[in-house]
């Protein structure tokens, strides 16, 4: 099993900052792709970021040039860097493990931490 623990989020102003963390324990992979996902009030969960153990990115339209994965494979942890944030950036930001063979994938997914952007 692996857990995942969210962090960092909070209320911030339009044009603001975050930085999210998740760290990860548990029966963790070598090879894995960590990722966030948000989910805005009324919206289905959408893929904001994500990064694989070997350092390949990916990004959301919405989000590419102003947020920022990043990960500490020493630490099972992942981050995102949120910056120039708007008011539809607001979510519940969730963090989602992922690994194993294609024929036995297994995602993992944190509770979600909170972030608010106000006008």
């Amino acid at each position: 099993q692996v857990q995942l623990v969210e962090s960092g989020g909070g209320l911030v102003q339009a044009g603001g900052s975050l930085r999210l963390s998740c760290a990860a324990s548990g029966s963790i992979f070598i090879i894995n792709t960590m990722a966030w996902y948000r989910q805005g009030p009324g919206k289905q969960r959408e893929l904001v970021a994500t990064m694989t153990s070997g350092g390949g990115t990916n990004y959301a339209d919405s989000v590419r040039g102003r947020f920022t994965i990043s990960r500490d494979n020493t630490k099972n942890t992942v981050y995102l860097q949120m910056n120039s944030l708007k008011p539809e950036d607001t979510a519940v930001y969730i963090c989602n493990l992922a690994q194993g063979s294609p024929y036995d994938r297994r995602n993992y997914w944190g509770q979600g931490t909170q972030v608010t952007v106000s006008s």
